[in-house]
């Protein structure tokens, strides 16, 4: 196979991956998230004394659940405009 057919592989399988990042990603984030806020409102309703403090416990972990997230996104954003795996074909 010559360099063009790598470069097509490469960039391909790059593509799948970049797809599988995001999608992957976004989909965990957003079922931890609906599970998360789910959880947050029964304990609400039934120790309502406590909604200050497990409200700040639930921000926190909601901006650490996006956060990773977000990581993901740069990460294939990395791999979409900047690919390290194109050096190997010259």
């Amino acid at each position: 196979m010559d360099n063009l057919q790598y470069l097509a592989m490469i960039q391909a399988y790059t593509g799948i991956g970049i797809g599988l990042m995001i999608g992957l990603g976004a989909a965990g984030a957003c079922i931890g998230v609906g599970v998360m806020c789910s959880r947050f409102l029964e304990g609400a309703a039934r120790q309502p004394e406590m909604i200050p403090t497990l409200q700040g416990k639930v921000f926190l972990l909601l901006g650490l659940t996006d956060a990773s997230f977000i990581i993901a996104v740069g990460l294939a954003m990395l791999f979409a405009f900047g690919n390290p795996l194109l050096a190997v074909i010259q």
